[in-house]
């Protein structure tokens, strides 16, 4: 039994190290969000379009949101793009995105065929050339 009981507090440990991740990267659910990042700006990429503007509201947390329209193809292709930009953006954002900025990501029509490790050096480039500008 006392294994189980380790077992189970390192589960909450990791939930709470999740939970604490989570914090610092925030999604835009609303549609007003997403219209007001358009304004900011655009970096294309072959995989997806990144865009991002600055909020200028004093907070420092990163907010995301993600979009694949029909034109990529039916639902399960979609998901499939949607997942693969919700799995580089928990890896790279935290670092590399800018803070107090909304970001959105826009898969584009070869982003599902393209390797996870290209779309990872994409996101990193387009996040560079978003800072710099």
């Amino acid at each position: 039994m006392g294994g189980r009981e380790g077992e189970r507090a390192g589960a909450a440990r990791k939930g709470g190290e999740t939970a604490f991740a989570k914090q610092t990267l925030a999604r835009l659910t609303k549609r007003s969000e997403f219209l007001a990042v358009n304004a900011g700006r655009r970096v294309p990429m072959p995989g997806f379009v990144l865009l991002v503007r600055p909020r200028g509201d004093g907070d420092e947390t990163v907010r995301v949101g993600f979009t694949v329209t029909k034109k990529i193809g039916n639902a399960v292709v979609r998901n499939r793009m949607k997942r693969r930009l919700r799995a580089l953006a928990r890896e790279l954002l935290p670092a590399g995105g800018i803070g107090g900025a909304d970001h959105v990501l826009i898969g584009r029509q070869g982003g599902v065929e393209r390797p996870y490790a290209t779309l990872r050096d994409e996101l990193a480039k387009a996040l560079a050339k978003a800072q710099r500008r």
